[in-house]
C-alpha cells in the first residue's frame, strides 16, 4: 500500500513507512480549499488546510509512502480517522509518478467539492487572513503553512504562492 502526502502528512505522517520518496500526481493541485474546523481552526473561526483540488493539466509534487504489508490495517485505520474527521475528503486511489521512475497507485485523499468545508475560489489575501488568525487542537494555521512551506523546500519542491503567502501572513501576524 502507498500513500500520497501532499500537506501535513509529508511531515507528520503519524506512521513509521517502509519507504518513502518523492512523487508527484497529475491532474490535481494542492489549494488551500478547505475550512478547517478541528485541527487548524475551530466551528466559530474555521481555518484553512490543504486539499486535492482536481485542475486540468495541473500537477501536485508531495511524498508516497510505501506501508508495510503487516502495517496496512493499522495504518489505514490511523489515516482514517485522521483524514476523514468530517468527510470533507474522498478517500480514494490514484496514480502517482515516484522518483525513481515508478508509477504506483497511491491512497490518496482530495477534496469533496460538494462539502461545506469546500471554499475554493479564496483570493490570496483571504486566505492570508485566515491562516494568520486560526488556530485549533493541533495548532495554528500559521504553524501548518510554515511547515508544509518548510517541508516542499527540504525536499525541493519550493512553491513560490505558498512562499509568497507565508511572507503575507507573516506580515499579518506581526502587524497584530
Amino acid at each position: 500500500m502507498w500513500v500520497f502526502g501532499y500537506g501535513s502528512l509529508m511531515w507528520e505522517p503519524g506512521f513509521a513507512p517502509a519507504e518513502r520518496l518523492v512523487a508527484r500526481l497529475t491532474g490535481w493541485h494542492r489549494s488551500f480549499c478547505m475550512r478547517s474546523i478541528h485541527y487548524r481552526g475551530t466551528p466559530g473561526r474555521p481555518g484553512l488546510v490543504l486539499a486535492l483540488d482536481r485542475q486540468e493539466g495541473a500537477s501536485c509534487a508531495g511524498v508516497a509512502f510505501r506501508v508495510a504489508e503487516a502495517e496496512e490495517g493499522p495504518v489505514l485505520a490511523y489515516l482514517r480517522a485522521r483524514e476523514l474527521v468530517s468527510d470533507a475528503y474522498h478517500e480514494t486511489e490514484l496514480p502517482v509518478e515516484l522518483a525513481d521512475g515508478r508509477r504506483v497507485r497511491a491512497l490518496t485523499y482530495v477534496i469533496d467539492r460538494a462539502h461545506a468545508q469546500y471554499c475554493a475560489g479564496l483570493t490570496s489575501e483571504e486566505q492570508a487572513e485566515i491562516i494568520a488568525r486560526a488556530a485549533g487542537r493541533t495548532g495554528t494555521n500559521g504553524d501548518y503553512l510554515r511547515n508544509t512551506v518548510a517541508h516542499l523546500a527540504d525536499l525541493g519542491l519550493a512553491d513560490p504562492d505558498l512562499v509568497a503567502l507565508e511572507a503575507r501572513v507573516r506580515a499579518l501576524q506581526a502587524g497584530g
